[in-house]
């Protein structure tokens, strides 16, 4: 069974800037690390080829360095590792970012078969979620989102079983192959990559591919151009300001915060006193 996963390099969000101009994130002020969501992917698709036979296919759009995310894709288990890399890619929204890995996904399916595609439930640098299921509906297949157990995979009558979260609790599923799974991070418990996978990581080239390597592509579906989403105003949250970090013992931090709780208080009836 082949499964394919599409993984993307993300920045830290712990450090994050925005472009006040083009109200992009500045990818170039934070360390670009691979996102937590699509390792767990990664992870799941490495635990289905253990049990299930075939090889795990890593895919990424992005610069250069996003090679660094398939690396390290490589030390959990995946076979293989592939970026379309072009700046005829640059600026997509997720509408143009799920073309571009279709038209790469449609490409490996020809060359190699693809029995499954996993992703990560989404990227946290956007937080929406779109890019899996645009993909799955590119491709024709069904879209089982939020997944958080692959039950079963029956590979001779090609059907997959799987647990979706749900606000009411979780449903369960049974899906014809091939189809497109966006997983949790409760699915599983990303595993220590063994000193081969480490060593197999640190040498491992990705096969890149431009625009020019895809077939029947629509240019104008690319990029900033192929964009429909149009960000009005983007800005990091204002730091608070007046915070105080309570220090020492156990006994002095309670001591210190029921100090502030009270004055707070008193500060409250005043104002409401005065009909504030």
């Amino acid at each position: 069974m082949n499964i394919l996963v599409s993984i993307k390099q993300v920045p830290d969000t712990k450090v994050i800037k925005v472009n006040p101009k083009t109200n992009t994130l500045d990818r170039s002020s934070a360390p670009a690390i691979l996102n937590p969501y699509d390792a767990h992917a990664v992870q799941e698709a490495v635990r289905l080829k253990q049990k299930h036979g075939g090889k795990v296919i890593v895919l990424s759009m992005g610069p250069p360095q996003a090679a660094n995310a398939i690396r390290k894709c490589v030390e959990i288990g995946a076979d293989e590792g592939y970026l379309i890399s072009d700046k005829k890619f640059a600026g997509a929204d997720t509408l143009a970012t799920s073309y571009a890995l279709y038209k790469a996904i449609e490409k490996l399916e020809k060359e190699q078969g693809i029995d499954l595609v996993l992703c990560g439930k989404h990227a946290i640098d956007g937080d929406t979620g779109q890019v899996g299921p645009g993909i799955a509906r590119r491709m024709g297949m069904p879209p089982l989102t939020n997944v958080i157990n692959v039950e079963s995979v029956d590979t001779d009558n090609k059907l997959i079983r799987v647990h979706r979260k749900i606000e009411e609790g979780h449903e369960v599923i049974e899906s014809p192959l091939p189809c497109l799974l966006t997983v949790e991070k409760t699915i599983n418990e990303v595993d220590y990559a063994p000193l081969p996978n480490m060593l197999r990581a640190a040498r491992y080239e990705p096969y890149v591919w431009s625009v020019d390597d895809l077939e029947d592509v629509d240019i104008k579906q690319l990029g900033l151009k192929g964009s429909p989403t149009i960000v009005g105003t983007m800005w990091p949250p204002e730091k608070s300001s007046g915070a105080e970090m309570i220090e020492g013992s156990t006994d002095e931090q309670v001591s210190r915060l029921l100090e502030v709780m009270s004055d707070t208080q008193e500060l409250l009836a005043v104002k409401g006193g005065d009909g504030a």
